[in-house]
């Protein structure tokens, strides 16, 4: 797959991943080949199809790859195909790396579980490898550390583990603190043509997450922000209970939410992409489903144009609910006009 294929995407979030409860009737129905079509009539080009590893080994027994999680990604994966779709397969959560409970991290601290990520990554590889044309392979989901040394550690001996089983796989790699883009610079680069390095925007936070429980600074701040239009600086409490909120630009004094804050702030993904002289790829961008629906229009239109200005493929999160969707758990449309932005493959 060449890299440039995967333009215009969109996250299968809450199904094989981030699920409620580990339910076979959830994973049969929560997306189906109906749905896929329908992302293709669209006019998406390819899926992000997050898994989380207990859809494939138990915490019981590692090791014993269950075939039906397996299944559910075949399934995904001719439907895809039938539908001109490509798939980007993700590692949502990873033995010992549970990306939204940062508490329950010990993958890099405990050389057992690298090793069972290495065979569950040799598994995957094998089974999925050779369909070049159709499947990507990120490796994991949103690393978030102090710092990118244990990553730039582990990575490089989890695609030495998948080459040896698919050499010619498009392997998609993001950078450390949630995939940020300012954080792609500190990666330890390969020597590999067939990598794509990937980055996630959500910025400002206090827009596109507006009273996200799971963020507590944004929680707390709480006050809602029209986009486009001048920031609000918090009262000096704030930085009291939040101290590390202080050099955040989202809380700086006479801040301004615009297309130039974005431009601002995706800039050091563009020139990422300048100094390695390859393109990279937003994995996940989008504004929470109680922001108000010009908030979220307004950054959306905006946040689109710019990363199609700059020739950056990317992928909405996310196409069915979690909190993001383009359509509610029912299968309904949100908003016919975010379906038009997200799909767009120019600005007008």
């Amino acid at each position: 797959m060449d890299k440039t294929q995967l333009q215009i995407g969109v996250n299968l979030g809450g199904w094989i991943s981030q699920y409620r409860a580990y339910d076979h009737t959830h994973f049969q129905t929560f997306i189906t080949q109906a749905d896929i079509r329908r992302i293709a009539d669209w006019g998406f080009d390819h899926v992000r199809l997050p898994v989380d590893y207990p859809v494939l080994e138990s915490d019981d027994r590692p090791g014993e790859y269950l075939e039906s999680g397996f299944e559910y990604i075949e399934n995904c994966l001719a439907w895809c195909q039938a539908s001109g779709l490509k798939v980007i397969l993700d590692l949502h959560k990873a033995p010992g790396y549970p990306f939204d409970d940062l508490q329950g991290v010990s993958l890099f601290d405990n050389p057992a579980l690298q090793e069972r990520l290495i065979s569950l990554w040799a598994a995957l590889a094998k089974r999925f490898g050779a369909q070049t044309d159709l499947v990507a392979l990120e490796l994991l989901n949103e690393v978030a550390l102090p710092n990118s040394a244990p990553w730039n550690a582990l990575y490089p001996r989890l695609v030495a583990k998948i080459r040896a089983h698919a050499p010619n796989s498009l392997l998609i790699i993001g950078s450390n603190n949630y995939n940020a883009a300012d954080q792609l610079q500190n990666l330890t680069l390969l020597d590999d043509p067939q990598i794509l390095y990937t980055f996630h925007y959500y910025l400002p936070l206090v827009i596109t997450h507006y009273r996200a429980p799971w963020i507590p600074q944004v929680f707390d701040y709480g006050k809602l922000i029209e986009y486009p239009g001048p920031g609000i600086a918090p009262e000096p409490e704030f930085f009291t209970r939040h101290p590390r909120c202080l050099n955040n630009p989202e809380y700086a004094l006479g801040s301004c939410f615009d297309k130039n804050y974005l431009a601002q702030m995706l800039a050091p993904a563009v020139e990422f992409s300048r100094q390695i002289g390859q393109p990279v790829y937003c994995g996940e961008f989008g504004v929470i489903a109680h922001a108000p629906m010009p908030n979220r229009h307004n950054w959306m239109r905006d946040l689109v144009s710019l990363l199609l200005e700059n020739n950056v493929g990317h992928a909405l999160w996310s196409y069915k609910s979690m909190d993001f969707g383009l359509v509610d758990e029912h299968g309904d449309i949100v908003s016919e006009e975010l379906v038009r932005i997200a799909s767009m493959r120019r600005f007008s």
